[in-house]
């Protein structure tokens, strides 16, 4: 896309991006019945825009904000090859503009952001149902490897028979 750029986000576009979060939220609705229900939110946006060891941005195409990522750095376990990796998130593109190569431009510039800084791995979160975003990070070089698994146990009580 010739229009495009992808470029560091700014605090005074906190209510583009609080939308770009909502729309991530109820994208992922569907994948997580452990999200409460009303508005929610993921991120401390303005933190992470002011942060030195965090990058947001944003996507925009004629003036127009389209789609928007962060990278944060992060300390690797200690058992870990990596000292610090940098940890994706906040991934969001307007519908009508998915599948134009905008996505990669996001990651690319990310990851560039992250490799200027010395951190050789970038890691991310996508829930497993999630087959198109699975496909989308591992068309960009993602790799799977952990799957988090959860189940909901009840308490004693309700588990008693009723008398």
């Amino acid at each position: 896309m010739n229009n495009m750029i992808v470029r560091a986000a700014k605090v005074e576009e906190i209510h583009t991006l609080l939308a770009f979060e909502r729309g991530i939220v109820e994208a992922e609705r569907p994948f997580d019945v452990t999200l409460k229900e009303g508005e929610i939110h993921y991120y401390d946006l303005i933190a992470l825009i002011e942060s030195p060891i965090a990058e947001v941005v944003v996507a925009e195409i004629d003036g127009q904000l389209v789609g928007s990522g962060y990278a944060l750095i992060k300390e690797s376990k200690p058992y870990q090859k990596h000292t610090h990796y940098a940890y994706l998130g906040f991934m969001y593109l307007k519908p009508e503009f998915r599948g134009k190569g905008i996505n990669k431009a996001i990651l690319e510039t990310l990851q560039q952001w992250a490799a200027n800084r010395g951190i050789r791995e970038i890691r991310l979160e996508v829930y497993d149902e999630n087959i198109i975003a699975k496909k989308a990070y591992e068309k960009a070089g993602f790799k799977p490897n952990l799957l988090e698994m959860r189940m909901e146990i009840s308490s004693e009580e309700e588990t008693k028979p009723q008398e």
